[in-house]
């Protein structure tokens, strides 16, 4: 990530005003807004954890297109970093988070404990930074699926492991996997990715 986050207007309105959806290999992309900055990306089709459209919002059809364009050339593998102008909402320790994921480099996973360290807080403060990571509301750009288990396990995400699993394959940091998720023709349970 080039740019660093905007900082948010306090008397902005909590929702973003606008909003547009975008095809993706990992199903559809919701994408909010306003006209300064990206605030949203979230998933469509990820089942029960899927994000909806809310009510008072205006889509903008191609209104993100610089978003949309630099998504489609990372799914091309063309692109590396986003260079954004994003203004997610949250705590002050959350923004500290999401700005620490937007330096993970593109295919390098770090454990929530090596996110903790790299803030400056104890190992303790694993849990809070896995709190921090589940509630980043700009995925992919923000890229909490490069946050893994200490144990090098891929863990949780909202979104859904399978999508997880993708991302990082694509990104080159899995190689083969089988079903019970460890590394084909290794007797390891987890494996180590880094």
């Amino acid at each position: 990530m080039i740019t660093p986050f905007l900082p948010s207007d306090p008397g902005a309105p909590a929702t973003p005003a606008l909003y547009d959806i975008v095809d993706s290999p990992v199903g559809r992309l919701l994408l909010t807004g306003d006209e300064q900055a990206l605030t949203g990306l979230y998933m469509l089709d990820a089942g029960s954890h899927s994000a909806t459209v809310q009510p008072g919002w205006t889509r903008r059809s191609g209104g993100f297109g610089v978003a949309a364009a630099q998504l489609d050339e990372y799914f091309a593998g063309s692109r590396k970093e986003f260079d954004l102008p994003l203004a997610p909402r949250g705590t002050p320790f959350q923004l500290s988070v999401w700005e620490e994921l937007a330096r993970i480099p593109f295919g390098v996973t770090m454990s929530y404990g090596e996110v903790a360290a790299a803030l400056g807080k104890s190992l303790l403060a694993s849990r809070a930074v896995g709190l921090a990571n589940g509630r980043n509301p700009i995925s992919i750009i923000l890229p909490c699926h490069r946050v893994i288990g200490a144990d090098g396990s891929l863990t949780g995400y909202g979104w859904g492991l399978d999508r997880k699993e993708w991302l990082l394959r694509h990104e080159g940091v899995l190689g083969a996997w089988d079903a019970a998720g460890a590394r084909a023709g290794s007797a390891a349970a987890q494996p180590t990715l880094w």
